[in-house]
């Protein structure tokens, strides 16, 4: 068997198993999340480090992090932590456009998709 042995074991209830593969079936679930669910699953199935690393994409010390996430966390654990810096200055939900040249123009979106009947 290649890969070395851990002591990092994962075992599934019936329930996680069925969120995890859930998330692999969701379309709207995130790439970086797909992975680690899978990765998640196959580790509990009793591949090694290695061999998911290989077949999910990551590398074994990042396989290593989500692992130790899973058992500490549970499926919250493979979320993405919120990262440090500046929050959006708008939404694309406000309807605030900006225009070719830069200029931003809120109501001119406004304007033309309520003359279209899309507002």
């Amino acid at each position: 068997m290649r890969g070395r042995t851990s002591n990092i074991k994962i075992s599934l209830t019936g329930e996680q198993r069925e969120t995890l593969k859930c998330l692999l079936r969701r379309q709207k679930t995130p790439v970086g999340v797909a992975n680690r669910a899978r990765a998640i699953l196959l580790l509990a199935e009793g591949e090694s480090f290695s061999q998911t690393s290989e077949r999910v994409g990551l590398g074994e010390r990042q396989r290593r992090l989500w692992a130790r996430r899973f058992i500490e966390q549970g499926i919250d654990g493979l979320q993405d932590r919120p990262r440090p810096g500046r929050v959006p200055g708008f939404s694309p939900s406000s309807g605030v456009v900006f225009g070719e040249d830069g200029v931003r123009t809120p109501g001119y979106a406004r304007a033309v998709f309520g003359a279209m009947g899309l507002h």
